[in-house]
């Protein structure tokens, strides 16, 4: 019996996934699976074409808790530990924080944060994580959804005059003042305006509007107005998934496919997530 036959027999989660569309390219609910227990060589592979086709995927009722939520990510890659789970007194240790307390405090504590803006994962990053996964902690009782945008639908929306123009930009997104305040020195990258995903060869536009994007030798003025026109197409709710969260839920979307966007109409309400990112699987070991 090969390994994985054997591996497939011990996994404990062994029913069929059901799988609901949210919209219509855009994000599917996913039910008849236990979060907590391993998953077989083929729900693994299953929820991984599932993530291709839908960009985002939605999971309730997953009581799952902090090392869990780790473990199910350990499924599709190596964990990214984000440099903002870093004291600010001490040396990071890339070892000790797989997960990032996504705090609504903390967020109005150091940005100033009073609205949302259209983001995409540690794009200031030479290899960007590839997937991420957000559990509900603390949410409010009305408000604080979360938004995706498909960044393929977003692309093809574009006219062709547009879709010329931007072809071959490259934008860049500085997160300095951020790394700056955990001793972090890495230098701004750029990365390319319509980038084409490595796994289903789509074009997206993608782009991260809360990093104060700039295109690569343009003047400030017409790159400024670029972005500007860039994130109107982002805006318009026909690419959109949005997700009401709920007691035990769990997101878990391909950050290469689009952008998205946290709703902030909770005021003072002190919301948590938890979010667990996933390594680029061209990524070097430590950077």
């Amino acid at each position: 019996m090969s390994v994985d036959a054997i591996e497939e027999n011990r996994a404990p989660n062994i029913r069929s996934l059901s799988v609901k569309p949210v919209e219509p390219t855009i994000g599917a609910e996913i039910s008849g699976i236990d979060l907590r227990q391993p998953l077989s060589i083929t729900q693994r592979d299953e929820i991984k074409a599932l993530l291709l086709k839908h960009r985002v995927l939605f999971f309730r009722d997953q009581p799952i808790n902090h090392d869990q939520q780790i473990a199910f990510a350990r499924q599709f890659g190596k964990i990214y530990p984000h440099p903002s789970t870093r004291d600010e007194t001490k040396r990071f240790d890339p070892g000790t924080a797989d997960s990032h307390r996504i705090s609504a405090v903390e967020q109005r504590k150091l940005y100033k944060a009073t609205a949302g803006r259209w983001h995409t994962d540690t794009s200031w990053l030479v290899h960007p994580a590839w997937g991420a996964l957000l559990r509900e902690v603390d949410i409010p009782p009305l408000g604080g959804d979360t938004i995706w945008a498909d960044g393929h639908a977003v692309y093809e929306s574009l006219n062709d005059e547009l879709k010329e123009k931007i072809a071959d930009l490259y934008v860049v997104h500085d997160f300095q003042s951020a790394l700056k305040r955990v001793n972090l020195d890495y230098p701004i990258v750029a990365h390319p305006l319509v980038r084409t995903h490595p796994e289903t060869g789509e074009k997206i536009l993608w782009l991260n509007f809360s990093q104060y994007p700039s295109v690569i030798g343009w003047d400030r003025a017409d790159s400024a107005a670029l972005v500007t026109e860039l994130e109107r197409a982002y805006s318009r709710p026909e690419f959109h998934v949005r997700f009401k969260w709920s007691k035990h839920a769990l997101a878990f979307w391909d950050n290469r496919a689009g952008l998205h966007y946290p709703v902030t109409n909770y005021g003072d309400y002190p919301r948590l997530l938890e979010r667990v990112l996933i390594e680029d699987f061209d990524a070097p070991a430590h950077y």
